[in-house]
């Protein structure tokens, strides 16, 4: 939390008028209306370059035309729409993948009658509709969706091409994706809440992407049969992220197998609630004693932040370096430890929040203060590898290779020399996390033992839960506990944890991400039996966005 020294974090339209004519291309039967709008003659400007002196040709440069736009979106749309894949494919900037992956269009996706319907253009950017049928072994369903290009001018000829990515062509994919219409690789899956309920979209709409993970993971296992659709199949780059397959059309629906989940109705309905109301935030609630997860909720419906998402913990990552530091015998939570405003390490400066400083306090009220440089200045007496051991050996994370039921990611703390390691200590650097790594944290430090959260119990396929190689003591769990119960009270989440009472304990965390005004907003934190954490992306300070989220979730244990 602080001023750290920066480090990077991942309509329909009318035909238009040009110069007082309708552009309008008109294509064979079947195949429908393409209108393409434009912009003024007076946008029309090129600028060229050549060698004095020399023949060679003069070559293009400078910003695109409104001409230049136009003609090389049309060129791709009005061949794509009549079949012509090479011609369409040589019109942008990679022939041989858009050539495949318009082949499969039609060959592997079957979709056929395909009318295609620039929107208006946006400087380079051309937004366009899609309609067509896709048809399968005499079941035919229509496909409408939107989607848009970008024209760039290419560096050695000039030319304006389209720049080529699989999502021109769809924009649920990813470069290396495909389409296929088919049997569904996976029988759908029916999912329910610990007290049998079934979960659906309809009743907590942020859960789409775990019935998609629950899907992939248990579709073949749990009884169902597989129906027939358009599905996005995933490629290896879309695989190393943990994307799943992705259903765009249903043409018959199959057998739906049954799954059972540890969800609790009462918290993923106040965990949806929650995020609803926070733009970009995220949140998980788990059950230490057993590692249940008992809410998964994010205000995006698109992509499973909390599960998911990787991104900089900022100071709640304090939490495993403050383990760190017990464990060595290198601070005590009473122990008097200065806080300067700033330190300087391999050549960073790092400041405190508002460059505040601590002359005479202890280790605690650092922690409490969520003070910086209390922790940074530990770096020379720390190998490069002790917080990398520290979160894999205590904490399970970092070893990718949780087993929850759906895709995760499971942390990455990296082994860093000089002023990384020395960023990694607040959250920053190299480490990343995300909700459900950070609520077992919390979990952990609550029961004292890593326990692998897990959505659907191990008892279903018999799969083995990851386990951390060793405990930490019963004195550290209990330091732990007394830093995070003070920040609770005094420190820097007492305004969210107003009202929570019982055994509670606490940790804020702004993470700063590079292009954002406002720092990623971090929460993490345990009541009993419950154990929360969540984050809100340029939202600001972790107790002022995340933490009422948090907070309001473990009232309810």
């Amino acid at each position: 939390m602080g001023n750290r020294r920066r480090v990077a974090e991942r309509r329909k339209t009318k035909p238009a008028v040009v110069g007082g004519m309708i552009a309008v291309v008109v294509v064979g039967a079947g195949f429908g209306v393409y209108a393409l709008t434009g912009g003024s003659a007076a946008d029309d400007r090129t600028s060229t370059t050549s060698s004095s002196g020399d023949h060679k040709p003069k070559v293009k440069t400078g910003p695109l035309s409104a001409k230049e736009v136009r003609s090389a979106s049309t060129t791709f749309l009005t061949s794509w729409q009549t079949g012509k894949v090479t011609q369409a494919a040589a019109v942008t900037s990679d022939s041989t993948a858009a050539t495949a992956l318009l082949t499969g269009y039609t060959k592997d996706a079957h979709i056929k009658d395909v009318t295609l319907t620039a929107g208006t253009r946006t400087g380079d950017k051309v937004p366009f509709s899609v309609k067509g049928t896709v048809s399968y072994k005499g079941t035919s369903k229509p496909l409408a969706y939107e989607s848009s290009l970008t024209v760039v001018r290419n560096k050695e000829t000039g030319k304006p091409q389209v720049d080529w990515h699989s999502s021109v062509v769809h924009p649920d994919l990813k470069d290396g994706d495909t389409l296929v219409t088919g049997e569904s690789g996976t029988p759908p899956v029916k999912a329910y809440d610990r007290d049998g309920g079934e979960l659906t979209t309809a009743k907590y709409a942020s859960l789409g992407p775990v019935l998609d993970g629950l899907r992939e993971k248990y579709g073949k296992t749990a009884g169902g049969k597989a129906g027939i659709e358009l599905q996005v199949v995933r490629g290896k780059d879309s695989q190393k992220a943990k994307l799943s397959d992705k259903t765009l059309l249903t043409m018959s629906k199959g057998t739906p197998g049954k799954v059972k989940t540890t969800l609790s109705p009462t918290f993923q309905a106040a965990a949806e609630r929650q995020v609803a109301a926070k733009a970009r935030s995220s949140v998980v609630v788990i059950r230490p004693s057993t590692g249940e997860i008992l809410a998964v909720a994010n205000n995006s419906r698109s992509f499973n932040v909390a599960f998911q998402g990787s991104l900089a913990p900022g100071s709640t990552m304090k939490v495993v370096t403050s383990t760190m530091l017990f464990e060595k015998g290198l601070v005590k939570p009473d122990e008097s430890h200065p806080c300067p405003k700033t330190y300087k390490l391999a050549g960073w400066t790092f400041h405190n929040d508002d460059d505040s400083e601590i002359k005479q306090g202890t280790f605690k009220l650092a922690f409490g203060a969520s003070c910086n440089n209390a922790f940074i200045n530990f770096a020379p007496k720390l190998s490069n590898s002790d917080l990398t051991k520290e979160a894999q050996q205590v904490y399970g994370l970092g070893l990718n290779n949780w087993a929850i039921g759906v895709p995760t990611f499971d942390g990455a703390i990296p082994v860093q020399s000089g002023a990384q390691m020395g960023a990694s200590l607040i959250g920053q650097g190299g480490v990343r996390m995300n909700p459900l790594n950070m609520a077992s944290v919390s979990a952990t430090v609550e029961s004292g033992v890593f326990r692998q959260p897990y959505l659907v119990s191990p008892d279903v396929d018999h799969r083995t839960l990851a386990k951390a190689s060793r405990t930490m003591s019963a004195q550290t769990q209990g330091w732990l506990k007394e830093v995070m119960r003070y920040t609770a009270g005094y420190g820097t989440a007492s305004k969210a944890m107003s009202g929570v009472y019982g055994d509670v304990g606490a940790k804020t965390g702004s993470a700063e991400v590079d292009g954002q005004k406002k720092p990623n907003g971090w929460f993490t934190a345990y009541r009993g039996d419950l154990a929360a954490a969540g984050v809100v992306q340029a939202g600001g300070h972790g107790g002022d966005t995340a933490g009422p989220i948090v907070a309001a979730l473990l009232k309810m244990g």
